[in-house]
């Protein structure tokens, strides 16, 4: 969550160089599983695709997003593609993969996609 605010900002400043989405997967800290004690965001393990679509307007009542939420399905599928869990960036430019960022939180880095950013919008210009 507390990246959140920092993707919101990378999101405004590129919005005109990429488009962003940013899709809710699996809950990596359910209350019902391996939950962290004061975590601020409290969901359960999600059972249907009503409770993930619950739980993913609850993290942008939270955290608003200027990019549209997509949600992954109970099977995990997106989740386990792009090994996501807890938290991942990426960039897709032209149909491939040209930026896979290291898992979060601790190693999730919105600096590194923006340095990227930065990089392509200057060669458009």
């Amino acid at each position: 969550m507390a990246s959140l605010g920092k993707f919101r900002k990378l999101t405004a400043e590129y919005s005109e160089v990429a488009d962003f989405v940013l899709v809710y997967i699996s809950e990596a800290h359910p209350t019902d599983g391996w939950a962290i004690e004061g975590n601020v965001f409290q969901v359960s393990n999600h059972k249907n695709m009503k409770e993930r679509v619950e739980a993913a307007k609850r993290m942008v009542a939270m955290e608003p997003q200027d990019c549209p939420i997509l949600l992954d399905k109970l099977d995990d599928a997106a989740n386990k593609a792009y090994a996501a869990l807890p938290e991942r960036l990426y960039i897709v430019h032209e149909g491939s993969i040209a930026f896979k960022g290291d898992q979060g939180p601790l190693h999730y880095k919105v600096h590194k996609v923006e340095d990227w950013l930065k990089a392509y919008k200057e060669k458009r210009e």
